[in-house]
């Protein structure tokens, strides 16, 4: 098995966010794991951790479940639109591993989730229902919306982008 070659993600930051790498996972075929990149969101100037965010690059049946894109921002840090502005932080990533698309998949009853896959320009395509088999089932999972994002090159969905931009407050512009 070839091992996946991770670049280098570069600087990502956005005004008051800077993602910090911390992980590259190889992934784990048997269990429908693909590799991706973890990363901390950091509060700049003085580093505290807001919260993490993943890049998933491949396919599995796994990966209809969680997309890839996964992000949690720590309770006392919401309200900054963090998870959006981080998710467009990766789009030149995704690009450079020959993404076109971004799948986004969340609970039916994370508002806040719905509400930030919308932001970055996604589009509700379907809910599935999480299979007995998969991880996600036996944390309690049992329905999944599925969003996609277009990134291709006309599509607008990154920063500096017409579909979603942020300034440096977090507010959209």
């Amino acid at each position: 098995m070839q091992r996946f070659q991770f670049l280098d993600p570069g600087e990502l930051v956005d005004g008051d966010l800077r993602l910090a790498l911390a992980l590259c996972y190889q992934g784990n075929a048997a269990l429908g794991m693909v590799p991706s990149y973890e990363f901390h969101m950091r509060r700049v100037p003085d580093g505290v951790r807001l919260g993490a965010v993943s890049l998933r690059i491949g396919e599995s049946e796994h990966m209809i479940y969680v997309g890839n894109i996964g992000y949690g921002v720590a309770e006392e840090h919401r309200g900054h639109r963090y998870a959006a502005r981080s998710t467009l932080l990766l789009v030149p990533l995704a690009r450079r591993h020959g993404l076109t698309e971004l799948w986004i998949t969340t609970d039916p009853d994370n508002w806040a989730s719905q509400r930030t896959i919308e932001l970055v320009g996604g589009q509700y395509v379907e809910s599935v229902l999480v299979p007995p088999h998969d991880s996600l089932y036996g944390r309690g999972d049992r329905i999944k919306l599925r969003y996609r994002v277009p990134i291709g090159p006309e599509s607008g969905t990154e920063q500096g982008g017409s579909a979603a931009r942020f300034d440096g407050a977090g507010a959209m512009a």
